[in-house]
């Protein structure tokens, strides 16, 4: 079995690096961040880091590379306090790879990546309506991450959209059935394909 230690990881290339540590830690989310700035510009890109930070109230989190260069998504966030998250689909998958390019401000990744633009219940930012699962979020803090000066961003659920078929009887979302993909390092898509549901653990 091959051993990598922290001497041999200060020697690799850097893309070889940035590679083997964003797949060898497993599987990740894929979703579509939408947002708008206070004058209705739109924005919309690709996150492989979402997480559940809690149920009750909901909360979610996501990590934001650091703000050297422009991020249009967090500059958004914190200029109106909304955003949406949307699944990202097998249909879709390389309009949704693609919202990662950089795009000039002025440009909206809804219109160059083939996106339709959907809003619901007066939230200023749009859904992306080819999604099946989209969540609206309001921004609740955020937290600088020293070791890489990256940040962590907490969202509150207000708003979630999904058809009712896909909720169990227990709450549980199906997000198999729902086709949503799943992320390997930056670049692979993948289906995902349920195994099993085990009950809660108890002693």
């Amino acid at each position: 079995m091959l051993h990598i230690n922290s001497e041999s990881i200060e020697k690799m290339e850097s893309r070889y690096q940035a590679n083997l540590f964003n797949t060898i830690s497993g599987f990740k989310s894929a979703n579509l961040i939408g947002t708008a700035d206070k004058n209705g510009k739109t924005n919309l890109a690709i996150f492989n880091s979402v997480i559940h930070i809690g149920a009750k109230p909901p909360y979610l989190g996501f990590i934001l590379r650091p703000t050297t260069v422009e991020r249009h998504t967090y500059e958004n966030i914190k200029e109106t306090n909304y955003y949406t998250l949307n699944h990202v689909h097998e249909s879709f998958i390389a309009q949704a790879h693609q919202t990662s390019a950089k795009y000039d401000r002025e440009v909206s990744e809804f219109k160059a990546c083939g996106f339709e633009e959907e809003y619901l219940d007066n939230f200023h930012p749009p859904y992306v309506k080819e999604s099946k699962i989209k969540l609206g979020l309001q921004f609740e803090e955020e937290h600088l991450i020293k070791a890489n000066d990256t940040i962590l961003i907490i969202g509150k659920i207000l708003h979630a959209y999904l058809d009712e078929k896909l909720i169990s009887k227990d709450g549980s979302v199906d997000i198999s059935e729902a086709g949503t993909v799943t992320i390997s390092g930056l670049y692979e898509y993948l289906k995902t394909t349920k195994l099993k549901k085990f009950k809660y653990a108890k002693p």
